[in-house]
Formats: C-alpha cells, sequence, structure tokens
C-alpha cells in the first residue's frame, strides 16, 4: 500500500499524514514544524507476522499517549532505521538518538515521543512483542536504545530488509510469512549481540545467570519436563537462587514459562498459512489441558485463541485485498 501526502491539501495535509500513520501503525498524535507544508510518502508491505514500511517526510514529531493504547489488546514493537538523518526517541526514563548505520526499538504499550526535525527517510518493522519476548525475554531491556548496525549481524539485518522488499513482489504468500519469520530472528540475533539487553537491575552475575535461564526456558520451551528444578539443574545453581532471581523482577519461573509458552501460541495462531487446530498449537507448545489453556490466553492477551486466528485471517484479507488495488 502507498500514501502521498503533499501541500495540495493545505491544513489536511497533516491530517493525512497522522490518518496514514496510525493505519500503519497504531494511534499516534502529530506535530509539524509547518503544518500547511508537509509532504511525506509511505509505501507498506506485510511479511506475515512482520509490517515493513518505507517513509519519506518532513520533520516531524509523533507522540504516543496513554488513551492511543488503554484498549488495545496486541502490543507491538516498531524498530525505527533511519536512512538520511538523525532520529530522536523518548520513553520513559530513557533519551536517545540514533544516525543513519543504526536503529531502535519503541515499544507501543508505553508513551512516547519520536521526531525529527529534517527530511528524513526511514524504514520501519511493526513485529508483535510477544515474539520478540518468546526469542529474547521482556523488550523493557531494550527499548528506548541505539543499536549500530554498521557490522556484524545486525549490519546484515539491515542488508536483508532492503533486499527482502525489493524482491517482495516476486514471493506467494507463504515465502512472505517465512521472509517475515527470517526476519525477525536476525533482529532477535542483533539485539542479543548487545551486552546492554542484560537486566541493569541486578548485578551482572545474577543478571547473567537470569539470563541464561531464561535462554534455557526458551530453548526447551516444548519439553515436557521443562520446570523449575530442570531450570535450576540446567544452570548449576539451587533451585532457592533462581526463585530469587525471578521474585527480583517480579515474576515466578513457572509463570514465565507459563507465558512464554502462551507466546509461541500466539505467534503460531497469527500464521495465516498455519494449518493446525487450536488443540494441536496448545499441545505443540506444552498446554495439556485445552480449556487451561483457553483460560490463561484469555488472561495474557484480552481475547480467546479463535478470536486471535480471525482477526489474523481478517488483516491479510484486507492486506491481499489493498495490494490488488
Amino acid at each position: 500500500m502507498r500514501y502521498v501526502v503533499d501541500t495540495i491539501g493545505r491544513r489536511a495535509a497533516g491530517d493525512a499524514w497522522q490518518a496514514a500513520v496510525t493505519e500503519t501503525y497504531f494511534p499516534l498524535d502529530t506535530e509539524y514544524r509547518n503544518r500547511h507544508e508537509f509532504a511525506g510518502e509511505l509505501e507498506t508491505w506485510s511479511l506475515g507476522l512482520v509490517g515493513v514500511s518505507r517513509m519519506k517526510c518532513d520533520g516531524v514529531c509523533y507522540k504516543r499517549q496513554r488513551r492511543h493504547f488503554l484498549n488495545e489488546g496486541d502490543a507491538s514493537l516498531l524498530i525505527s532505521i533511519p536512512e538520511v538523518s538523525e532520529i530522536n526517541f523518548s520513553q520513559g526514563s530513557r533519551s536517545v538518538k540514533c544516525n543513519p548505520g543504526g536503529f531502535i526499538l519503541e515499544r507501543g504499550d508505553a508513551p512516547y515521543e519520536f521526531w525529527h526535525g529534517r527530511p528524513n527517510a526511514l524504514w520501519v518493522l511493526k513485529v508483535p512483542s510477544a515474539s520478540v519476548r518468546s526469542r529474547i525475554g521482556s523488550a523493557d531491556r531494550f527499548s528506548a536504545l541505539s543499536f549500530d548496525a554498521t557490522r556484524g549481524i545486525a549490519a546484515l539485518f539491515l542488508d536483508t530488509v532492503r533486499t527482502t522488499i525489493g524482491r517482495v513482489g516476486e514471493i506467494d504468500d507463504a515465502a512472505r510469512e517465512m521472509s517475515g519469520r527470517h526476519l525477525l530472528e536476525m533482529l532477535c540475533l542483533s539485539i542479543v549481540s548487545d551486552d546492554r539487553v542484560l537486566d541493569s537491575n541486578v548485578s551482572s552475575i545474577r543478571a547473567g545467570h537470569l539470563h541464561r535461564a531464561e535462554q534455557y526456558i526458551r530453548d526447551n520451551i516444548k519439553s515436557r519436563h521443562l520446570g523449575p528444578q530442570a531450570v535450576a539443574e540446567a544452570g548449576g545453581i539451587s533451585l532457592r537462587y533462581l526463585q530469587g532471581l525471578f521474585q527480583e523482577n517480579k515474576k515466578s519461573i513457572n509463570g514465565f514459562i507459563r507465558d512464554s509458552r502462551l507466546d509461541h501460541c500466539a505467534e503460531e495462531l497469527m500464521s495465516v498459512t498455519s494449518t493446525a487446530t487450536i488443540a494441536e498449537i496448545a499441545y505443540r507448545w506444552g498446554f495439556a489441558d485445552q480449556s487451561q489453556f483457553c483460560r490463561h490466553y484469555r488472561a495474557r492477551f484480552g481475547c480467546s485463541p479463535g478470536e486471535t486466528r480471525r482477526e489474523a485471517a481478517l488483516r491479510a484479507r484486507a492486506s491481499e485485498t489493498a495490494l490488488r488495488h
């Protein structure tokens, strides 16, 4: 889908840009240096779980207010990649600048401000928070950080974004979904290669133990034998010590395991190419009791598994219709 906003509409230009950005990402307020002379272009592509967009526009400030997400069920992350000039981002107690050659992450479930004073071109990815969380943990630890993407896996991630969109018109829906998952995996690898993602609320040694415990859980999430004792033994620490690590971060081991499994279930339910039943998906990710699974799922996401699947199908059909037009 492509949106073009120019100065012809006068005051309506700013309104049209805000409407386009809201439809592409989520509700936001916009402010402009000169609302009457704003111009911008926005193109969007769907890669299954991952939405990719390319925007070129004049200076603008986006504000995500608490009222914008109070009734939202599915939290999302935005990954912004500037290509022309500096971008600025502020969320919670963190403020960050990012130049071309890097990227930043923005949590959609908390207020923030994002701005660039000069004309800019950006790639922006929208990914479900649950999909990132199921791979590398909570976004709290790495949101509002600027990541260097001039070398290594992060540079490869940026190159792959550009290459994928260059070929997206040549591949079918299944290949697009697979490409989106590939971008998601590369994004997560880029993040965990940065030492700052370790939890800063505890000492470096305890943060390392917690990080390894969480990673062991993610690596073995399908195992029927996964439990607190198995995690402690794998990390070479006592169960009591392990429980203390999780308590310091206001969570329990069993709760972390359950929520990780739910995140994986949600991701599979959002896949438009998955043919598995809800019961099969629940069992695959460690839930033996479907009614219990549905209860936990609703408590975590505010909707039923069936509603998630139906909403994903509706979004896919809407995207397909937009591409045809």
